[in-house]
């Protein structure tokens, strides 16, 4: 098969980001010769990580829409048109046979000029409820690849392809990992461990519950692992080393994801796409704390997707500051809970996502 191009669009968070990575890793693995390109917003976390991947990436000067009033707001529109005006030199530019769209700021302006100008596009819609640009770009789209089922609520059903979600290659197999996870990270053995991750940028509700509850979790033996995101790390560094709790490791950001699954008795974590996505892969039993901050308030119908299978248990955004710390004490006593949450949610894991959305790509090239 003769060369082809691939522009990939999206980010914002890592949510969208690593599993684009992993898409385009799928492509050039099964096709090496195949030129990727990605397109990202400017000042957004894809601008670092995408590189550090290995791949090239352009910026667009575009933010989304503030839901509450603000003087922001004003500038959306003029930052929309320039949007649109560089997506469109860069289709034309580098001239794609595909592209795709992840979700986050980038992929409207850049979808919409690769539909304009006769790019067969394709959409990954990650969670359980699509944002409005996906919902717009579908109509456009060729095939849409989503990790739900009853899709077909919101898009043409001859599109749908139901793939899972992409997740980073390392987190496929943790087996084994165990030992390896609890030295890098300082942590005991014979002590359980309780995983906390608030997303790629952080979640500020889990991470003051975690802080109302960090003695409780000592006085039953409990030692936490805990990745802050970068703007809440000081501070709760600080509130770890002030009150010398000995059982609390605090991080900004956790790479080894692999050795922090691998080490991890429990998790609490948001239910973005990405995190569900790999938590059913790991399948490790799970305590999710929806954020209410997000688009028609789709981590909770993530969420409700697991819960409503026993696959994972759910404390609302508002509750936890008083009762997470007691759901993480209770849950973790209970061995037959956790391996009935654990070979529940092992259920709904997709680990050849990547791979079926890549060969979704070259079906729509070689037509």
């Amino acid at each position: 098969m003769e060369a082809k191009r691939v522009i990939i669009s999206g980010g914002g968070t890592g949510g969208h980001i690593y599993p684009a990575i992993a898409i385009a890793n799928a492509i050039k693995e099964k096709y090496p010769a195949t030129e990727i390109l990605f397109v990202g917003a400017n000042g957004k976390m894809e601008m670092e990580k995408v590189p550090k991947a290995g791949y090239e990436i352009k910026g667009l000067d575009i933010a989304g829409l503030q839901r509450k009033l603000t003087v922001k707001n004003l500038s959306f529109p003029f930052k929309l048109l320039r949007s649109l005006k560089k997506a469109k030199s860069i289709v034309k530019e580098f001239k794609p046979d595909v592209a795709i769209g992840v979700g986050g700021y980038a992929s409207g302006p850049l979808l919409r000029q690769a539909g304009k100008l006769g790019v067969p596009t394709l959409i990954q819609e990650q969670n359980s409820y699509p944002g409005i640009t996906n919902k717009l770009l579908a109509k456009k789209a060729k095939k849409i690849c989503v990790a739900y089922d009853n899709m077909g609520r919101f898009f043409e059903e001859s599109k749908i392809v139901f793939t899972g979600n992409p997740v980073r290659k390392e987190i496929l197999n943790i087996k084994g990992k165990r030992e390896r996870g609890l030295e890098q990270f300082g942590l005991e053995t014979e002590k359980k461990t309780l995983l906390v991750i608030g997303g790629s940028l952080g979640a500020r509700t889990i991470n003051n519950s975690i802080k109302n509850a960090a003695e409780q979790l000592a006085k039953n033996d409990i030692q936490v692992l805990w990745q802050t995101g970068k703007y809440y790390y000081e501070d709760m560094k600080s509130f770890v080393e002030e009150n010398k709790i000995a059982n609390v490791k605090v991080h900004d950001f956790i790479y080894e994801m692999d050795l922090a699954y691998a080490c991890a008795d429990l998790v609490v974590s948001r239910a973005g796409a990405l995190s569900i996505s790999e938590l059913c892969l790991v399948g490790k039993p799970t305590i999710l704390v929806p954020s209410p901050n997000v688009s028609e308030d789709h981590q909770t119908k993530n969420a409700m997707a697991l819960v409503n299978h026993n696959a994972a248990m759910l404390v609302t955004d508002a509750e936890a500051p008083d009762v997470l710390g007691n759901t993480v004490v209770e849950l973790i006593k209970e061995e037959e809970k956790l391996v009935k949450l654990s070979v529940n949610i092992i259920g709904f894991g997709r680990p050849n996502a990547a791979d079926s959305i890549a060969n979704e790509v070259f079906k729509i090239m070689n037509k």
